[in-house]
């Protein structure tokens, strides 16, 4: 996410031509011709799914509705619900925001499940069928949008909360009164994150009991800036966000005008692709390798949009509870950065619980602080008193 973003931030005033994944070929994903006339989270359309073998006694719903780009412009969005047997008339609806690091609409979650693909199935499906016999409902958004914006994270808030409206309204899924929580990792985890703290603005009706948010990438600028012009491992995923960030900014973040020969190429491998084809055709490289000149780091308006997606330099505070848990010597993201935010909200009255979770990785976090996470996150669906260690 980072190193890519560091070749456009000098982008010029120029029209960008950005690269947008194909369009998916079944006509559910299309927006109407009406979008403009619906409002944010009303229901498009429902479509009830085949039964998935990875989630026994559970019905799987997938719900079109109209969400706001980054722009504030209309689109259409999707979320995916999985409704257990033992789901109870407004019982617990649980937002969980996967980890998408893809270009492609076959990397969204709502085609992620139903994947032949190792590479693409959903890996969390063990904690989600736990999840399932509680009695939980769980809905998966595509957090990224219509264009797999992959890196706007301001986007991926609003889709969630214009997700968990549409669920509501959904009177199939028995959700209109369910208290509801959010929880995410990483990418996810920005997308529910940037979701608790648009939400007072965005949807102040939602009640929300709370969100838990691990490992959350949330200055991008410093991250950028850790990466710099040096080769990076993980630069397919750099260079990911940076095609994600133009197709959301077109005109303010315009990579393909800045871009060399092998950028274009690089840009036109993976412009479809997902996490694993991503990673292989960056590993490695830098962006010096890919950008047509060193002279563009430092245009105000690329900035402007690497800090709109930036948690830590966004003004809005949760009105909810938060538990937040993320490795203190993670690789990826700047952790100074989660603990400003922390310092903020605790500051601002938020009850919020925060944990370590001690791994030398960044996704091995994700597994040691999901247990403590999913026990707070009963613990607001039973209504209990949110605790706080700030």
């Amino acid at each position: 996410m980072v190193g890519a973003s560091t070749t456009v931030l000098g982008g010029t005033a120029t029209q960008a031509t950005p690269i947008y994944p194909d369009a998916d070929p079944d006509p559910f994903y299309a927006a109407p011709p009406d979008l403009a006339n619906k409002r944010p989270g009303e229901v498009l359309a429902t479509r009830e799914q085949p039964p998935l073998l990875i989630f026994p006694e559970t019905t799987v719903t997938l719900i079109k509705f109209r969400s706001t780009n980054s722009a504030g412009r209309p689109i259409a969005a999707t979320t995916t619900v999985l409704t257990p047997r033992s789901h109870q008339p407004d019982g617990p609806v649980l937002s969980y925001q996967h980890i998408i690091n893809g270009l492609g609409t076959q990397c969204t979650v709502s085609r992620a499940l139903y994947s032949t693909d190792p590479n693409l199935q959903i890996r969390e499906a063990v904690l989600l069928n736990a999840l399932l016999l509680s009695g939980w409902s769980i809905a998966l958004p595509d957090h990224l949008g219509p264009t797999s914006a992959y890196g706007a994270a301001r986007l991926g808030g609003q889709i969630t909360l214009d997700g968990i409206r549409a669920v509501r309204r959904v009177p199939e899924l028995a959700a209109a009164h369910s208290r509801i929580a959010m929880a995410g990792y990483s990418g996810g985890g920005m997308a529910t994150a940037f979701a608790a703290a648009m939400a007072p603005k965005y949807a102040p009706e939602l009640e929300i009991a709370g969100a838990a948010t691990g490992g959350v990438p949330m200055n991008l600028v410093k991250m950028l800036q850790a990466v710099n012009l040096d080769p990076h491992p993980a630069f397919g995923l750099l260079m990911a966000a940076a095609i994600g960030l133009e197709r959301e900014y077109p005109s303010r973040f315009p990579i393909s005008d800045n871009l060399n020969a092998n950028g274009v190429s690089a840009r036109k491998t993976i412009a479809n692709a997902c996490t694993n084809e991503i990673l292989v055709t960056g590993a490695g490289h830098s962006v010096r390798d890919y950008a047509s000149s060193m002279t563009l780091v430092g245009d105000r308006n690329a900035r402007a949009v690497v800090e709109e997606n930036s948690l830590e330099l966004f003004d809005g505070i949760p009105k909810i509870p938060i538990f937040e848990w993320h490795s203190p010597v993670d690789p990826l993201i700047p952790t100074d950065s989660i603990l400003e935010v922390n310092r903020r909200y605790c500051a601002a009255g938020v009850p919020l619980q925060a944990e370590l979770t001690y791994s030398p990785e960044h996704l091995s976090a994700a597994v040691l602080g999901i247990p403590s996470a999913l026990f707070w996150l009963a613990a607001r669906f039973r209504g209990d008193p949110a605790p706080t260690n700030c």
